[in-house]
């Protein structure tokens, strides 16, 4: 069964740090490519970050390049975004996203809250 849960969002002032783990079950790693998007208030949802399943390499949106981190405990399951330098314009709901290589549909976690303000 696929499942994934997000946690550790929250409230933090502006150049904050946050780290969100996406628990997981039914993805191997190896072969599985694993996301985080976020969706503003008011916006359509956007990627932030990815890591492929071979190689384990990381890309990311331009606007988190060099602050955000995105990494996977292949033992755990579970992927982590770590989150620097935080600013009001990170505002939103972040979701895990898990695909299979040979299957074009993109299971979701709930999401998890992050607010960054004073």
């Amino acid at each position: 069964q696929v499942q994934l849960v997000e946690s550790g969002g929250g409230l933090v002032q502006p150049g904050g740090s946050l780290r969100l783990s996406c628990l997981t079950s039914g993805f191997t790693f190896t072969t599985s490519p694993m996301s985080w998007y976020r969706q503003p208030p008011g916006k359509e949802r956007e990627l932030v970050a990815m890591i492929t399943g071979a190689s384990g390499t990381a890309n990311y949106a331009d606007s988190v390049k060099g602050r955000f981190t995105i990494s996977r405990n292949i033992a755990k399951k579970t992927v982590y975004l770590q989150m620097n330098n935080l600013k009001p314009e990170d505002t939103g709901v972040y979701f895990c996203s898990g695909q299979f290589t040979w299957d074009p549909t993109v299971y979701w976690g709930q999401g998890t809250q992050v607010t960054v303000s004073s």
